[in-house]
Order: structure tokens, then C-alpha cells, then sequence
């Protein structure tokens, strides 16, 4: 009996152990998750019921975020101005543009899914370039002016321009071609790629031949579909880019993002 009872008791132990092992693994891996930061909605509280309090929120909390959104996207003047709150506030009373902000908070309510894609991607970035910085990622609204920001280590996601094809305002704005970009499905690709072209810009991409920004972006959106582990982007830029990679399985990606001799893509195969 009492072999029983030792037995249990171990068992119980043992358990236990488990227990507080997955409890602990389970922990820090959601604490090493990259949340989107719902600055969208500290504008939405603001913008619809002209609550001071988000306002306050809005620049002590997010005071970079703030200013590029006024002075970058929305360009309605200077963030420290005197009166620069109320024209602020003044800009988003437009119906159109009230309908909008209230459509962006129904669309996305809930963004668990957009925080997975944005970790699982991250994960995969951070295995194929170990050096990468790792950015802080939030939403806003910005009156349809950039889908995504980039810029001191943060992506600002502008929710308004992914509200689906359909979406009555876009039928008015953009083309087909547009409006099939301007979905959720859009969002990870777009941050992905507008991140990794601020983390390794093309030198004078102005004046650079069209094939070399070509196969620069092509290079770019290859990385981005493994990083996604699916073929979001197809063109013959990325196919030649999947040629060089298979036969130089050695170059890294963070050489291969880095390399400026574009001859060394084929395109005509």
C-alpha cells in the first residue's frame, strides 16, 4: 500500500511538473508575441465623440505616431501648432470620412488573425536574417492617404485602406486592380515588403534603370513570400530571383537583399 501511495504521489509530482512547465512555456511564448497596437482606436474615440481624454492618450502615448500622422499622412499642419487639435478633429467630420472610421472599427474589431500572420512572418524573418530588427507595429486611421508607414523602427498599418474591394467609398476612388489589393488578406504583404525596402533601400532608386527597381522589389517580395511561406507576389522578377536563390542555395538573404549587381538575374529564361 504503501508502494501505492509512493507511486501516486510521484505521479502527482510529475504532473505537477508538467503542468508548470507548459504553464511557463506557454506564458513566455505569448509574452514574446508582436501585438498590433490599436492606436486606430484612440483616434476612433476622438474623432467620433471628440473625447479629450483619447487626444491626451493619443500624444503621450504615441507622440511619433501622433506627429507622423499629422504632419506625414494627413499634412494638415504643424503637431505642435495651437489650434492643431481642432483642425485635426475638424479634418474627420466629413460624413464620408465618419462613416469610414466607424466602418474600419466594425471591420476590425477583432485582429487576432493579423497578429498571428504578423508573428509566424516575424519568426521566419528573424530565422532568415538573424540581424533584422524586430519593428513595434500598430494601427491608424489615415483618411486614405498611405496604406502602410515605416519609418523609426515601427509599421504604422492604415486600417481604411483594407476594407475589402467592395467597400461602396473605394468604387469611387479606385480601379479594379486597387480595390483587389485594398483587403485584409493584403495587409501582411504589404507590411512585410514596405518594411524590408526601408530596411535595405535601393540607392538612388529614382534615377536607377526600370530593371534594376524591378528586380530590387522582386528580391524584396521573394523574401517576403517565404517569409509568408506562400507565393503571394508572382512575376517574372521574382521568378528570376527564385532561379539565382536555387542555384546559390549559400547566398543569404540578407546578402541577397543587399546585392546591387542585378546582372547576376536572369529574366529571360
Amino acid at each position: 500500500m504503501r508502494k501505492l501511495y509512493y507511486i501516486l504521489f510521484l505521479f502527482t509530482l510529475l504532473c505537477f511538473g508538467c503542468q508548470l512547465k507548459l504553464t511557463t512555456e506557454d506564458e513566455n511564448a505569448s509574452a514574446s508575441l508582436l501585438t498590433i497596437e490599436r492606436f486606430d482606436r484612440l483616434e476612433y474615440r476622438y474623432l467620433t465623440t471628440g473625447d479629450f481624454s483619447a487626444l491626451q492618450q493619443m500624444n503621450t502615448e504615441y507622440p511619433i505616431e501622433t506627429r507622423t500622422l499629422i504632419e506625414d499622412v494627413l499634412k494638415i499642419g504643424d503637431a505642435t501648432s495651437q489650434d492643431i487639435n481642432t483642425r485635426f478633429l475638424k479634418f474627420y467630420q466629413d460624413t464620408t470620412l465618419q462613416a469610414m472610421v466607424t466602418a474600419v472599427e466594425m471591420e476590425y474589431a477583432e485582429m487576432d488573425d493579423l497578429n498571428k500572420q504578423l508573428n509566424k512572418a516575424f519568426e521566419r524573418l528573424k530565422h532568415f536574417i538573424p540581424n533584422i530588427t524586430i519593428p513595434r507595429v500598430y494601427s491608424q486611421i489615415s483618411a486614405l492617404d498611405q496604406s502602410i508607414v515605416v519609418g523609426n523602427g515601427t509599421i504604422g498599418i492604415s486600417l481604411d485602406k483594407y476594407l475589402g474591394e467592395d467597400y461602396p467609398l473605394y468604387q469611387k476612388i479606385y480601379n479594379a486592380q486597387q480595390r483587389k489589393q485594398m483587403t485584409r488578406e493584403n495587409i501582411m504583404p504589404d507590411c512585410l515588403s514596405f518594411y524590408l525596402i526601408g530596411e535595405y533601400p535601393l540607392e538612388n532608386f529614382g534615377s536607377r534603370p526600370q530593371l534594376e527597381r524591378d528586380l530590387h522589389i522582386g528580391k524584396i517580395q521573394w523574401v517576403v513570400n517565404q517569409a509568408l511561406a506562400k507565393n503571394v507576389f508572382q512575376s517574372k522578377y521574382v521568378d528570376a530571383v527564385e532561379r539565382y536563390m536555387h542555384k546559390n542555395s549559400k547566398t543569404s538573404y540578407e546578402e541577397l537583399l543587399k546585392m546591387r549587381d542585378f546582372s547576376m538575374f536572369n529574366i529571360s529564361e
